[in-house]
């Protein structure tokens, strides 16, 4: 990180909610952020919750952005039609990304599988845009492609509609995070219209001879309006999230979560240049941001002295 001497880095899942990683937490061995804790001091701090919409680490990623909004309706997709040049309409609500995706489902509950996992191609994924972009329209809801996997829409149903960040639903349950609001209905039929049209269509046809994981279901998120006063500035490029502890955080996977703490501890940490970083550590419960100390050397002095463990500041997260 030497190339970047403002470095704000934002560790996400630094503490996790599973039982097992939660009782290897003592178990850590973090040099480097226990150097970092006796030369940083508590700057600022977000509260959260598991039951959250919307994950602390998506709310400061969005603050450095300009933007501040309820939980659940952090406008990703609304920012992204402005970069897009949609800039009046970016302005007027109901946008919203609608991710492709696969629902298994099990004897008392419904999960959805990282999207990330299923691997589309463009060619697929404009494929099934195209067989799905009628139905939307009928019921006022515009479609483009976005990225591989992400499409941008538009349309009323998605004004001041909370939804769940794909963070919080792949991987997981997808009953607790559902929209519920009377709007959603509207959304709730075309998931099952999509089920039915997916379930012969010629992409996962072919996906399934090839033993891969169908698309049977889309995922909404992303929606919320952007401030009147948004300057459309892109994310600075002196944050960095590093996602590198949720796969096993999310697992519950105390060996993996452990090893992947060590690897970040080894490699951006240890990279860091003295005091240049500014640190953010994002558990389900609270976010601490840590900046460079200011005052006299007996200041520092004292803060390095006073500096809590690594253990005792995850145990607060």
């Amino acid at each position: 990180m030497r190339d970047n001497p403002d470095m704000h880095l934002v560790i996400d899942h630094a503490a996790p909610s599973g039982p097992h990683c939660q009782a290897a937490t003592a178990k850590l061995q973090l040099p480097h952020l226990a150097a970092w804790l006796g030369r940083l001091a508590p700057a600022q701090k977000r509260a959260g919750g598991p039951q959250d919409l919307t994950p602390l680490s998506e709310h400061l990623r969005a603050a450095a952005r300009g933007i501040d909004a309820e939980d659940g309706l952090l406008p990703w997709a609304a920012a992204d039609a402005h970069r897009l040049g949609l800039k009046e309409a970016s302005q007027l609500g109901g946008w919203a990304w609608i991710t492709p995706c696969h629902w298994r489902v099990n004897a008392y509950h419904v999960e959805m599988l990282d999207p990330a996992d299923l691997a589309l191609t463009d060619e697929e994924t404009a494929t099934l845009m195209d067989a799905m972009r009628g139905y939307f329209a009928g019921d006022g809801i515009t479609l483009q492609a976005l990225t591989t996997g992400t499409w941008l829409a538009h349309g009323a149903v998605f004004k001041e509609l909370a939804t769940a960040s794909l963070e919080r639903a792949r991987d997981a349950r997808i009953d607790t995070w559902m929209p519920r609001q009377p709007q959603a209905k509207t959304l709730r039929r075309l998931q099952n219209e999509m089920q039915m049209l997916l379930y012969t269509h010629p992409v996962n046809d072919a996906r399934a001879a090839q033993r891969q994981t169908t698309v049977n279901s889309f995922w909404v998120s992303g929606t919320g309006e952007l401030p009147a006063n948004y300057p459309g500035a892109a994310e600075p490029e002196t944050l960095t999230v590093d996602a590198s502890l949720r796969a096993a955080a999310l697992r519950d996977d105390a060996a993996a979560w452990l090893e992947a703490w060590s690897r970040l501890d080894s490699s951006a940490l240890a990279k860091a240049d003295a005091g240049s970083l500014t640190l953010t550590l994002c558990g389900e419960h609270q976010a601490i941001t840590f900046a460079p100390v200011k005052g006299s050397w007996l200041t520092r002095l004292r803060k390095r002295l006073n500096a809590p463990t690594p253990v005792q500041l995850l145990s607060t997260l």
